[in-house]
Parts: C-alpha cells; structure tokens; sequence
C-alpha cells in the first residue's frame, strides 16, 4: 500500500499548537494514521463537499483526500462544536 503525504494549512498548524498538549499528542497521532490509511475506520463524508473529517476525542480533523492523487491536505483542526457547523 502506498504511503500518502500529509500537507497541513498553516492555519490547521496554528489551531493544533493552540491545543492543550495531550489532545495535541493525539491529533498528530491521528494525523500520522491518515498518511497510513487514507480512510479508516470511524471516517465519515462530509455532505456537499468532496471533504473527509476523522475524530480524536472531542476534535474534528476535516482533510480532502483525492483517490488518484497521493496528498491529503488537512484544512482545520478543531473541536467539535466548531468544525461541526
């Protein structure tokens, strides 16, 4: 299986520093995961966009995964009750 590359939007990098840091240690844990597996269990579609979020406790990671490219781009990073509107 082919290993994808993960690009993070500078803004998705300033949202995870502001994360305390054991929620931290485990969004870019998840994150890693994405690189391994480009949808694993729990993943979800977003309706209405060609968009793809996964969860890590009370955080939403949204990224696009593309099949025939080999980058995922994550967008934000964030609790729920704000990624979730």
């Amino acid at each position: 299986m082919a290993s994808y590359r993960l690009l993070i939007k500078p803004s998705a990098t300033k949202e995870l520093e502001g994360l305390p840091l054991k929620d931290r240690r485990r969004v870019v844990t998840r994150m890693h995961g994405l690189s391994d597996q480009l949808r694993p269990p729990g993943c979800e579609k977003l309706t209405g966009h060609d968009l793809f979020r996964v969860r890590q406790g009370k955080y939403r990671i949204p990224y696009e995964a593309p099949d025939r490219d080999l980058t995922i781009t994550i967008f934000k990073i964030g609790h729920r009750r704000d990624v979730d509107r």
